[in-house]
């Protein structure tokens, strides 16, 4: 072989060499910096909730995490997750049942959660942590003077109210499974005219402002934690549980040691009113999401913290 022949295969050898270390590298930094992907659904409780989940994993594993919020709705978060673009995301009980697995609704929290959490499993071989403490479920509202005047605070009182009441609701509740016409069924509440829908941004001030007195709202909307309304009480307990948990990845709990137990420090810790209070922060006061999170989860931390002895 001459001198140019063996450059040129030297050369060769050392370009191939270069290249594979090159390749190695590469896939193992793209791994790094996906070791953890969280994501959400496109509302404020989504992406508070999303933020949580990443903060937490972050503080308790000292890991990097990647935010995919505002995904989009549940078939597109489901669709991510389920593809592996995500690792996990907040999902709801009753949402996961119908929307998802298309099965009928129930009301028993307990059995929709152990359905649930069987059909992902053996379906996707994804994982349903613990319940984080609070139901995210349709609401009836009224005003508070309302209820204080007439003493009106369960859904079968409402029914015996004489005068009709004018019911505002949000687009879908009409056409929903779970929605108007399971609801008249059930409680068959004397109303005025037909329902009034409007954007569900807009039911509270319709409320305030006398144009409707009842509406249809969700358990956890952040101005229930401020203003002056009542929750009716679904006393005969209709409406499905919407339980909120993190949804995630079987195989990251393998990928990444450790996770599991940080996310399941935060089960059970959110209640229905701290969820109120959180979501009022971002929408009412117009805190970022990232932070209200840091401070929810300052707060756990200290409430947990060992007392001295």
């Amino acid at each position: 072989m001459d001198r140019a022949a063996f450059r040129a295969t030297v050369a060769a050898g050392l370009s191939v060499a270069l290249a594979t270390t090159f390749a190695t590298a590469c896939l193992t930094g793209c791994a790094r910096s996906r070791t953890l992907v969280v994501g959400s659904k496109n509302f404020t409780e989504q992406e508070i909730l999303g933020e949580i989940a990443a903060q937490q994993l972050e503080r308790r594993l000292g890991t990097r995490v990647t935010r995919t919020l505002d995904i989009g709705g549940t078939l597109l978060a489901h669709e991510a997750l389920v593809a592996g673009e995500i690792d996990l995301y907040p999902e709801y009980t009753g949402t996961a049942l119908t929307a998802i697995l298309k099965l009928p609704a129930a009301t028993d929290p307990k059995a929709v959660f152990d359905t649930v959490a069987k059909e992902y499993r053996s379906r996707w071989k994804l994982v349903w942590l613990s319940p984080l403490g609070f139901d995210d479920t349709f609401a009836m509202v009224i005003r508070g003077v309302e209820a204080r005047t007439s003493g009106v605070a369960t859904l079968s009182q409402a029914a015996q109210r004489k005068k009709g009441w004018v019911l505002g609701v949000g687009y879908e509740f009409l056409n929903r499974p779970d929605g108007f016409a399971g609801l008249q069924k059930t409680y068959a509440l004397p109303l005025e005219g037909t329902p009034r829908t409007m954007d569900l941004g807009l039911l509270y001030a319709a409320l305030e402002q006398g144009q409707v007195d009842l509406v249809a709202a969700n358990s956890t909307d952040g101005l229930l934690a401020e203003r002056d309304f009542k929750v009716l009480e679904d006393d005969r307990n209709y409406f499905p549980p919407y339980e909120a948990a993190f949804v995630v990845r079987d195989e990251l709990f393998t990928r990444v040691p450790g996770a599991r137990a940080a996310l399941e420090e935060l089960s059970g810790q959110l209640t229905t009113a701290t969820m109120r209070k959180l979501n009022n922060l971002v929408v009412g006061k117009h805190r970022r999401p990232a932070d209200v999170a840091a401070e929810f989860l300052d707060g756990a931390r200290s409430r947990h913290r060992p007392a001295r002895p």
